[in-house]
């Protein structure tokens, strides 16, 4: 299985109401600390953090230099906000659907499936989101995190 990252934390948590964001702030930061395992080296800046950056309407090069430069995770989504896009209330929500659903019954269910396999856990037919695996392999019960 995967491993605990501390100061890595959940898709699940919000910043501003959006899901994602802030792990994605916490990569950059631990990644410059030296503290972001290699594992996870090859993704920065792309899959959910390359969905969260089109989301935003911002690039990673530019994303990194501002949250290098310290601040709230409040003020570096209003920073996103004022140089990329301000997605309404509506948009945001539809993004956190997405996002939280992502691996179910749509086009990420291989990977997830796959994903499985490779950590001998094939039998938890709980997981089944890309979120819920992410949780699962960083040593979270994803069980305490889903939303009834």
């Amino acid at each position: 299985m995967g491993m605990h990252v501390p100061g890595l934390r959940s898709c699940y948590d919000q910043v501003g109401g959006i899901y994602y964001i802030g792990r994605m702030f916490d990569k950059i930061r631990l990644h410059a600390a030296g503290k972001l395992p290699e594992d996870y080296h090859a993704n920065l800046g792309k899959g959910f953090d390359a969905r969260a950056l089109t989301f935003l309407d911002v690039d990673y090069e530019s994303t990194v230099t501002r949250v290098l430069e310290g601040g709230s995770d409040e003020e570096l989504l209003e920073w996103c906000f004022q140089r990329g896009r301000h997605p309404t209330d509506e948009q945001i929500e539809i993004w956190n659907e997405f996002m939280r659903k992502r691996g179910w019954n749509d086009a990420g269910t291989p990977m997830v499936l796959k994903r499985l396999a490779e950590i001998h856990c094939e039998h938890r037919t709980d997981i089944q989101t890309s979120f819920d695996f992410i949780e699962l392999d960083e040593g979270r019960d994803p069980r305490d995190r889903r939303e009834c």
